[in-house]
């Protein structure tokens, strides 16, 4: 990407109760002793996006137009397109983003923006968990041992062979939150805000 490289996040979230969130809570809860202080966890899809876009209502509407990003009529989206703009996060919360290492790109979806707006864009796709941690506890701690699956016992979230894992908390994420430095395979990509 040029010089002139905007970036535009997208959060997507299903409008009614996620059952595959509802299962890994259930999971978390009944066999991870980490997860004894986590009260609740959601999940979002997030969209990255790089190169010369227009300003954030436009990014809003193009979005909206193209089932290559989310069905506005089952899910919502969030747009961010500054590094102070809220994310979907509530205070106290934690979110880890996973993301499959070299499969993070979004060719279809590429190809439909420059068709619809004649420029050039990277996009990039990956799976935000939104955690809280019941009150007193440590939301960031909690998503640290629970992102990397380990054992039956120990991480829930992120395949280490296959996905990276960021962890952020104590604010939004970086709009290069997925597209940041990348880490060797089988490691975690550790870039927490």
């Amino acid at each position: 990407m040029s010089a002139r490289t905007q970036r535009a996040q997208g959060f997507v979230e299903l409008r009614v109760e996620d059952p595959e969130a509802g299962s890994a809570l259930a999971v978390a809860r009944a066999r991870l002793r980490d997860a004894a202080a986590l009260a609740d966890l959601r999940r979002l899809r997030l969209f990255e996006l790089a190169g010369a876009l227009p300003e954030s209502a436009a990014i809003s509407g193009l979005l909206h137009a193209s089932t290559q990003f989310y069905n506005p009529a089952k899910e919502r989206c969030v747009v961010r397109t500054s590094a102070t703009d809220a994310a979907p996060l509530g205070g106290g919360e934690a979110m880890v983003l996973v993301f499959e290492r070299g499969g993070e790109r979004r060719p279809a979806a590429e190809r439909w923006w420059r068709h619809e707006q004649q420029r050039r864009v990277e996009i990039r796709e990956g799976v935000v968990w939104v955690i809280a941690a019941a009150p007193g506890a440590d939301a960031r701690a909690i998503a640290e041992s629970l992102a990397p699956l380990r054992d039956r016992a120990h991480g829930l979230l992120a395949n280490p062979h296959v996905q990276s894992y960021r962890v952020c908390a104590g604010g939004p994420p970086p709009l290069d939150w997925i597209a940041g430095a990348s880490s060797p395979p089988g490691r975690r990509a550790r870039r927490s805000a």
